[in-house]
């Protein structure tokens, strides 16, 4: 199959039609505003439905309707818009319902501005919500993997019952690159036992609710979605290592710093400098099991990341305490180089070597 070069936003969204999503319900904000677009174009031409809601808590709270009826439903927003959204991914959470929720994040706090960042990652991970809920966060590095991460998401999402976030950064979404659509692992699920489809007298309805009164039963439905998130970290964490094999330094990055990063161990492997990278992929869960496949001989990890350290304290917890973690970054939507991870490096094994 022949390539198509295709903006990010624009990718994502041919990427979530293909996996079957007919329902897009969102609100613009920038950099993720040629994903709505491309939505209102195109969901129509395939009998899908796209909405453009008052405010994104209006919008998160129609994907939870539109979840409800066991059809494909998702929305996209960027960083201020995903906040206003985490109380409607906390009821669809106690709900069960399957959803797919892209972030094309921008810098912060606050407003901010509509450059790259990072710094949704404890937004993403821990959720702004109340209550105990967990979804599953990719974090793609290119666009092939923001298409295939996309589908996949919404295979998961109705495995689980359960909202599924895919996070890329500015740059993800406004980046052009070659992709292709391809096949992806079909999960064998349905909607019929649960979904409000109409009974017409052939079985009880469906009850979609997140309200439980009763403390007991409460606490039950507690320990049986805990029971779904531990299933979750058994089977779907997802990761990639590069040129691990005798690294003096292990750096830890994610989505397109992870690309930066990769540079930067290139460079220092031709300066004799042995480094490698650990790329998470799920953010949540978090790849934990990775971390036990350093190699004996490394001295340091270092994290690098559009933000102000948030990835840091899985990475320590990960480490167990076995080495040193360090950090480099930059924040409100200044880009992290090659040549400023290298001199970190170096600094780090200035008193080591």
């Amino acid at each position: 199959m022949a390539k198509i070069l295709m903006k990010g936003n624009e990718a994502i969204a041919a990427a979530a039609i293909k996996a079957g999503c007919i329902y897009f319900f969102g609100y613009p904000i920038t950099p993720q505003n040629e994903l709505p677009e491309f939505m209102a174009r195109e969901l129509p031409r395939i009998g899908g439905v796209f909405v453009q809601a008052e405010s994104e808590v209006a919008a998160i709270n129609m994907v939870y309707g539109a979840a409800g009826t066991g059809k494909r439903a998702m929305t996209s927003s960027s960083s201020p818009g995903i906040a206003l959204k985490q109380e409607g991914i906390s009821y669809i959470a106690g709900a069960e319902l399957p959803c797919v929720i892209v972030n094309i994040s921008r810098g912060g706090p606050g407003l901010g501005g509509i450059q790259p960042s990072q710094a949704d990652y404890f937004m993403s991970t821990r959720g702004g919500g109340n209550g105990d809920y967990r979804h599953l966060v990719y974090a793609p590095a290119s666009l092939q993997e923001a298409v295939d991460l996309t589908m996949e998401a919404f295979e998961v999402a109705d495995y689980y019952r359960n909202p599924v976030m895919v996070v890329g950064d500015g740059m993800i979404g406004q980046m052009m690159e070659p992709i292709e659509f391809k096949e992806i692992r079909k999960r064998d699920v349905s909607s019929e036992d649960w979904g409000t489809t109409g009974t017409k007298s052939v079985r009880k309805p469906n009850v979609i609710n997140s309200l439980v009164l009763d403390p007991a039963e409460l606490e039950r439905h507690n320990i049986k979605l805990d029971q779904k998130y531990k299933e979750m970290e058994a089977n779907e964490v997802r990761y990639e290592m590069y040129k691990m094999e005798d690294a003096e330094v292990v750096l830890v990055a994610y989505g397109t710093t992870a690309r930066i990063v990769k540079n930067a161990v290139d460079v220092l492997e031709k300066e004799g400098i042995k480094a490698g990278l650990i790329r998470p992929i799920t953010l949540w869960p978090f790849p934990n099991k990775a971390f036990n496949e350093i190699p004996q001989g490394t001295k340091a990890l270092l994290t690098v990341e559009m933000s102000m350290g948030q990835m840091i304290d899985d990475v320590k917890i990960a480490n167990e305490g076995k080495l040193p973690v360090h950090f480099y970054g930059r924040a409100g939507g200044m880009i992290p180089t090659p040549e400023a991870v290298v001199e970190k490096v170096k600094t780090i094994l200035g008193g080591e070597r």
